[in-house]
């Protein structure tokens, strides 16, 4: 205990910390309060009395865990970060498709101011339908008899996307705020925060159920002893790195020796970090969206709902597919190892028994599709965890903690975080958060949230 109160008087201690500390909570505490905030023109009460009746389940669910409950009390940032991410996704698909965009890419801060202002463009373009399907799904009222909307006018649906477009983008630049001027990167960190603001309820709601004679105390306990055990393995799988060998030669500058030291590379198991479950997410978000232009198509819906739903089999099995892809994608653009062989064949370091130069990328490219596959499955496996979670008995609200995209988010941002306030420390000449060992995020080897 005394070594954590020193710890966090170090870290107010330093005043940059400090201050982007004090950014990210009110940058992230303005987010909060827009949350609360309804589209004009929606009757509250009624809204709440259909969220009491027929909660958000399934995809909407998810959406709504992102959006830190905005889904689902029809807030002006409903829509959430989700449509910037799916943005992202794009441009970075066409950056490796397009030869205008892999030029684009690599033209320095000119071209990449360009690709964010394309990304902006699409982000407001994907948001726009996003938002009509939002809208379209409070025509059709389960109840049939009312409609929580005080006006079914074309203008009423002109001015709610705009306040829905204008929202994600607010919450893009709280974002891009954060990662300027406070602390760790600033989308993650509004996934993150919408994620644990859910999480309180969804305990509790869970204690009650199980004591409410559906298994007792001590299945809810096991419950939670499992729950820490894959938040453990996602720790593992996070932090965990395959270390090469690399031997630097001596070299004379001046009168001082440099070089003449083995070190290690290390290479992440899961250098794509959360972003293959950011990825598959953004899209499988895109049926929930085209579902709602085709209420009255039998057929269609029927197709959708396999993907709506985050229980069934068609939605689990694509997911998990599109995890392992994504994974070496973004691995591959990650990680190059024709530019690690360059960085160490000019700094005189090699990997013994390997010859430096196409030889080095060779091997360090071998040893990241080894390390990666296995990886990506067990990415993949822990992403569809809450589907099983649910067959086991545990409730759909406290499930989508119990693996899943919820918690590798969570965990993946608080260890980016963590490693950034460590970093400080270090470069102060203060003691770690750690006694032994030092936290690596993601961000050591890559793979934070685009923004």
């Amino acid at each position: 205990m005394k070594k954590l109160i020193e710890t966090i008087k170090n870290i107010f201690s330093i005043e940059e910390l400090r201050s982007r500390i004090f950014n990210t909570l009110i940058l992230l505490a303005v987010f909060r309060v827009g949350t609360f905030i309804r589209i004009p023109g929606i009757d509250k009460v009624l809204l709440d009395e259909i969220n009491k009746g027929n909660p958000a389940k399934g995809l909407m669910g998810l959406i709504d865990t992102f959006a830190g409950g905005a889904f689902e009390r029809a807030s002006v940032f409903a829509l959430g970060i989700m449509p910037y991410i799916s943005a992202s996704i794009v441009i970075q698909l066409l950056t490796v498709a397009v030869p205008s965009f892999q030029k684009m890419s690599k033209e320095g801060e000119d071209g990449r101011q360009r690709m964010n202002q394309i990304t902006r463009w699409l982000t407001i373009a994907i948001t726009a339908v996003q938002a009509i399907s939002f809208i379209i799904s409070f025509q059709s009222d389960p109840n049939k008899s009312t409609t929580i909307l005080m006006s079914n006018s074309f203008m009423f649906m002109v001015t709610s996307v705009v306040v829905l477009v204008a929202g994600t983008m607010f919450t893009m630049w709280i974002g891009e705020r954060i990662t300027d001027r406070g602390l760790g990167n600033g989308i993650s960190l509004i996934i993150m925060v919408g994620i644990i603001s859910k999480l309180p309820h969804s305990l509790l709601a869970e204690f009650a159920n199980k004591m409410s004679n559906n298994g007792g105390p001590i299945i809810f306990i096991l419950e939670i002893v499992f729950w820490l055990l894959v938040i453990l393995s996602v720790i593992l799988l996070v932090q965990g790195t395959r270390r090469i060998p690399v031997q630097y030669a001596k070299r004379i500058v001046g009168n001082r020796q440099f070089g003449g030291v083995r070190q290690y590379l290390p290479l992440k198991v899961n250098a794509a970090g959360v972003m293959p479950i950011i990825f598959a997410q953004a899209l499988m978000f895109i049926p929930s969206s085209v579902a709602g232009f085709f209420q009255d198509s039998d057929g269609l819906r029927n197709f959708f709902s396999g993907f709506v739903d985050f229980t069934s089999f068609t939605y689990n099995i694509v997911f998990f597919f599109m995890i392992v892809l994504f994974t070496y994608f973004y691995t591959a653009i990650t990680v190059n190892p024709n530019q690690i062989a360059d960085d160490l064949k000019r700094n005189g370091g090699f990997i013994p028994g390997v010859k430096p130069g196409r030889a080095t990328a060779n091997f360090v490219d071998a040893v990241m599709s080894r390390i990666t596959l296995p990886g990506a499955i067990f990415l993949g496996f822990v992403s569809i965890f809450p589907a099983f979670a649910i067959i086991f008995g545990v409730n759909n609200q406290f499930a989508q903690f119990y693996g899943g995209t919820s918690l590798l988010i969570m965990v993946g941002v608080v260890l980016d975080t963590l490693q950034q306030v460590e970093s400080h420390l270090l470069m102060r000449h203060y003691d770690g958060l750690m006694k032994t060992g030092r936290i690596k995020g993601r961000s050591s080897t890559g793979g934070a949230i685009a923004g």
